[in-house]
């Protein structure tokens, strides 16, 4: 009891200085087995009982500490191989997204919750939530979203993301953003086989779709165009696909 007491004494301490990892608990346990076994020894030839006590004590206190240090590290393995069977099954389920702007796309978060993580579609965010668009585009859908970048909205005249997000100007940024926006699930391999074909927004004016080898590009009401930079962002209520220029509508 009392060895159990000190090695939950010596955890605590640990714990309440951050945690210690694997490494440190193993190479502290060892540590204290080797100055344990040192006291044993002494205490063997002075003949003294009670440091040849302290010393077993201090070894089977550091053993229980390699003990724990190799549970948290084969726990750890067991984590990670289980990470690794989650992420090969979702692969071969083809419900791996690619990475945007470097972050994790969720397939089992929607539309919202994922643009949130995004850190190269703060704009876009910004402005669905002054169009009030968060939760149509938090619900069920399904919804493809065609979603502009922060370098995207960049390319517009000075001054007009500042202009559209005021309160006066909601009707005309909901506009923009719908016409983003396409009922249904639409993926890449959808829109590879719609050159030249249009698709109607949830704003009600049509986009064009333009193939060019593996490329994918849309035309929009006057004439811009904007290419698909990243695809299939799959999401619980839909389809992202990343593009480089904002769609505008006549």
């Amino acid at each position: 009891m009392k060895k159990i007491l000190s090695v939950s004494v010596i955890a605590l301490m640990l714990t309440a200085c951050g945690g210690p990892s694997k490494e440190d608990m193993m190479m502290k346990g060892d540590k204290m087995m080797k100055e344990g076994q040192m006291m044993m020894e002494k205490g063997t030839m002075a003949k003294d009982d009670k440091m040849m006590n302290k010393g077993k004590m201090m070894m089977d206190e550091g053993k229980m500490m390699v003990d724990k240090g190799m549970m948290m590290k084969d726990d750890k393995m067991m984590k990670e191989d289980k990470m690794m069977k989650d992420e090969k099954m979702m692969e071969d389920d083809g419900l791996v997204n690619p990475k945007v702007g470097g972050a994790a796309m969720m397939p089992t978060m929607n539309i919202i919750q994922n643009a949130l993580n995004s850190p190269i579609h703060k704009t876009l965010v910004a402005a669905v939530q002054a169009a009030g668009l968060v939760e149509t585009l938090s619900g069920p859908g399904p919804f493809t979203v065609f979603a502009p970048t922060d370098d995207a909205f960049g390319k517009l005249p000075a001054g007009t993301v500042d202009n559209l997000v005021k309160p006066e100007n909601k009707a005309t940024l909901t506009g923009i953003l719908t016409y983003h926006v396409v009922a249904g699930k639409k993926s890449a391999k959808d829109l590879m086989a719609m050159n030249g074909k249009t698709l109607t927004t949830v704003a009600g004016g049509t986009l064009t779709v333009m193939v060019s080898g593996n490329t994918v590009s849309l035309k929009d009401a006057k004439g811009g165009m904007s290419m698909v930079t990243i695809a299939d962002v799959n999401q619980s209520n839909g389809v992202i696909h990343v593009v480089d220029t904002v769609l505008m509508p006549k």
